[in-house]
């Protein structure tokens, strides 16, 4: 038998399980919904179910089997735990221990747990199998619904102290802007995210939709307000990246997620502000490189087993 690992990857409308080979074929998957509850134990059940459903059509599952968590965050990597902003029902919750109780109590022995945030998966599956597979060190984002990120440096993950490095949509790109959510000032979120984009194109005169898919497809056809608003986002997320690049001397990042599927109305003014901001020698050929895995978080959490001992 190959060997092969297990993937999870939680989010905050689905929770997807994987049995993941070394050549990183995903030879069974299973989804299943987040639950909206306010019960720890009921959220779980769907990531449980998940895992029974995979060992039980495993003729002889691997032990012990190797598993690698992704998880909306914060996170904190050493405890194994999360508290996942989009699931209110998880605060600190022992993600590692209770998947590990699963698969103890399926296979008679306890399995090693990986766990990490999901933008660091995101980066992981592009690493290895994606947009950054021929470079030693990439930073990986998701321009979505917020800004993430995660950065593999000399072919490891760079995870930071508690698992929550390289967070690019709350680094400050506008220290007298109005307050995030975060706490802080003028953060790239703000200025970057989908739901912002909207926002400021509705505040603008704007009514052509309700989302970031509706403001893309506005650009470009030329309006002029989605035009405006996108480059004025794109701006605040050069500004973010070319500080990460700066700080970590790296030189490609790979963009994903819903917002950046848009193409070129995102990549162009987002390359050309790049210029303004990425400016010392050592990261004035900083790249932006399109995602090209659908499930790069999925194949992240199996990079992330595979990695351990």
């Amino acid at each position: 038998m190959s060997q092969q690992v297990l993937a999870i990857d939680i989010g905050g409308t689905k929770i997807a399980a994987a049995l993941v080979d070394a050549d990183g074929a995903i030879l069974k998957e299973t989804v299943r919904p987040t639950l909206p509850s306010t019960n720890p134990d009921v959220v779980f059940a769907s990531a449980e179910a998940a895992i029974v459903q995979l060992l039980s059509e495993v003729a002889e599952p691997q032990t012990p089997l190797r598993v690698g968590v992704g998880s909306a965050g914060p996170i904190n990597g050493p405890a194994g735990t999360i508290s996942p902003v989009n699931i209110p029902a998880w605060r600190n919750f022992e993600v590692s221990a209770r998947v590990a109780d699963v698969i103890a109590d399926r296979l008679g022995v306890r399995p090693r747990v990986a766990l990490a945030g999901d933008g660091h998966c995101f980066a992981l599956g592009e690493h290895w199998l994606g947009a950054g597979h021929d470079v030693d060190s990439m930073v990986g984002m998701v321009l979505s619904t917020g800004v993430g990120g995660g950065a593999v440096l000399n072919n490891t993950l760079f995870a930071g102290l508690t698992g929550n490095s390289v967070h690019i949509g709350h680094i400050s790109v506008n220290a007298w802007g109005p307050r995030c959510v975060c706490g802080c000032h003028g953060c790239v979120e703000m200025y970057a995210r989908g739901p912002a984009l909207v926002a400021a194109a509705k505040a603008r005169g704007w009514s052509g939709g309700n989302d970031a898919q509706a403001l893309t497809a506005a650009a470009r056809a030329g309006d002029e307000i989605a035009l405006t608003v996108i480059d004025h986002g794109m701006r605040a997320l050069a500004a973010g990246i070319a500080t990460t690049a700066t700080e970590l001397d790296v030189r490609t990042f790979v963009l994903g997620g819903g917002v950046s599927k848009a193409g070129e109305v995102i990549f162009g003014p987002l390359r050309r502000h790049l210029r303004d901001f990425a400016v010392l020698d050592y990261v004035v050929d900083v790249e932006v490189r399109p995602a090209i895995l659908e499930n790069a978080g999925l194949l992240g959490a199996a990079a992330l087993a595979f990695s351990q001992p």
